[in-house]
């Protein structure tokens, strides 16, 4: 026994002795490092991800809330899109997470998801990062519908944004003027491409395309160039920059939840006293319950304080820009839905040869289309060049078209004419806008952006192009 002690300690003392003099910190430093685990994520954490889902979901209720989305025939397709869109950039975006979060994490144990995306800040940005590209959308609508196609929408607006940059800064017009002006200009390009398409038998597609290239010029002829030119009117600028205040904020919420009340209320007597089947009061009030929260809860989170240094400046209430952009949503719906001119629409657009034979003025109603569009066009353009402060050569250029499109088919619009509406506009902005926003936060490229983007258009075409086969085997 005394020589397995002995032996045990000649053992331990050499194992000492090879150690050297800054061995005990050496061997403390690496078990602490051993020890070490990797930072998660808290269970209850908001990722970017996180908010891209919250989106979606928002957007899905919006559209069951929405007149129409109930009715039965194929327009519950529509909402078959969204859900196509928001289940595919879903999938993407959750796997662009999963590797950005590995990488972060082997350079950085401590780096974790942006929660960015579900912040008020980031929330009341979207409205005016999609306004231009939702408007010329809502334009783009009444083009769809009579299965035609307006290539040059996004030059359009920036044609019309340069008209009123020119009048305010170099011609000095008071800014009411000015607008009227780019209104003006708007409405005289959807006549001439109206005409061509209409009384000269001219293809859309061609058409369009030749004022795609032509207005690249014009907008480089009237600025001189490409120099910038800036807008300082606090009119102009207020359109996407400033929010109203608080009180009007919450009194817009408490008239479009009344409103909306009231018109379903209405509705449902009508055609309960015309004998035709309304929806049960269950439902009715479910949906205005619904509107009354969702609306409640954006509204609280657009009135918080959202600057980041309140000492400079305070950033609370909603967005000038969205009242403005609900007013156009209404004022088209109705036009759309509520007026001869509307059903005539898409009429022209189901059968053109049936309409006309209907007594239908179809070249009129062509027209008409494509002045609204171009008029609609240039009022993005004003909010474009509101966001901006300025205006340059690329002012409705890059990828504004290709998202407007996009964002009247994510919608539900149909590529062949005669089934579509205004919000689908508004409803495939808001994706397009989410897509853009949730992804960047996320650190992806803007290449895997346009690849998300292009392949939720695909999948809405690729749908809307199956049920009209499905409807056309079915004899609907």
């Amino acid at each position: 026994m005394s020589s397995i002690t002995r032996e045990a300690a000649a053992d331990t003392s050499t194992t000492t002795s090879e150690v050297p003099s800054g061995g005990p910190a050496v061997r403390t430093k690496a078990a602490k490092k051993r020890g070490t685990k990797k930072k998660r994520i808290p269970p209850f954490r908001v990722t970017g991800l996180d908010g891209v889902r919250a989106v979606a979901v928002l957007l899905v209720i919006l559209y069951h809330l929405s007149p129409g989305a109930a009715v039965g025939g194929f327009i519950g397709v529509d909402l078959f899109f969204v859900l196509s869109g928001f289940l595919v950039t879903n999938v993407i975006l959750s796997e662009i997470d999963d590797a950005l979060n590995t990488i972060k994490t082997t350079a950085d144990p401590a780096a974790q998801s942006d929660p960015a995306f579900a912040t008020p800040r980031n929330f009341a940005n979207l409205f005016g990062q999609g306004a231009q590209i939702t408007v010329i959308a809502m334009g783009l609508v009444f083009v769809l519908l009579l299965g035609e196609i307006d290539l040059s929408a996004g030059y359009t607006s920036g044609v019309c944004a340069a008209v009123l940059a020119v009048l305010l800064t170099d011609k000095g017009w008071p800014w009411y003027l000015a607008v009227l002006a780019a209104l003006v200009t708007g409405t005289a390009i959807g006549s001439v491409l109206g005409t061509l398409v209409a009384k000269v038998g001219i293809p859309s597609f061609v058409v369009t395309l030749a004022a795609f290239l032509a207005f690249q010029g014009v907008l480089l002829i009237m600025i001189s160039g490409g120099k910038n030119i800036s807008i300082t009117d606090p009119t102009i600028l207020a359109l996407v920059n400033k929010n109203l205040p608080v009180w009007l904020g919450w009194t817009l919420y408490l008239v479009t939840v009344v409103g909306y009340a009231a018109l379903q209320l209405y509705r449902a007597r009508s055609r309960t006293r015309q004998g035709l089947v309304a929806q049960p009061m269950s439902v009715i009030l479910a949906k205005i319950a619904g509107l009354a929260v969702l609306l409640g809860l954006a509204t609280a989170a657009l009135n918080q304080e959202r600057s980041i240094n309140t000492l400079i400046t305070s950033l609370k209430g909603v967005p000038i820009v969205v009242p403005i952009i609900a007013v156009l949503l209404i004022f088209w719906t109705f036009v759309l839905g509520r007026t001869a001119f509307g059903r005539h629409l898409y009429a022209v657009g189901g059968n053109t040869e049936a309409a006309r034979r209907a007594g239908i003025a179809v070249d009129r109603i062509k027209i008409s289309a494509f002045m609204i569009c171009s008029t609609m066009a240039a009022v993005g353009g004003i909010l474009a060049a509101s966001r901006a402060n300025s205006v340059d050569p690329n002012t409705g250029g890059s990828n504004v078209l290709l998202y407007a499109v996009g964002a009247a088919v994510i919608g539900g619009t149909s590529l062949f004419g005669g089934k579509g509406r205004v919000i689908d506009a508004v409803l495939g902005g808001a994706v397009v806008a989410v897509i853009d926003n949730g992804m960047g936060l996320l650190g992806v490229t803007s290449g895997t952006k346009y690849v998300v983007t292009g392949g939720v258009l695909l999948l809405a075409a690729g749908v809307d192009a199956l049920s009209r086969r499905r409807a056309a085997a079915s004899g609907l």
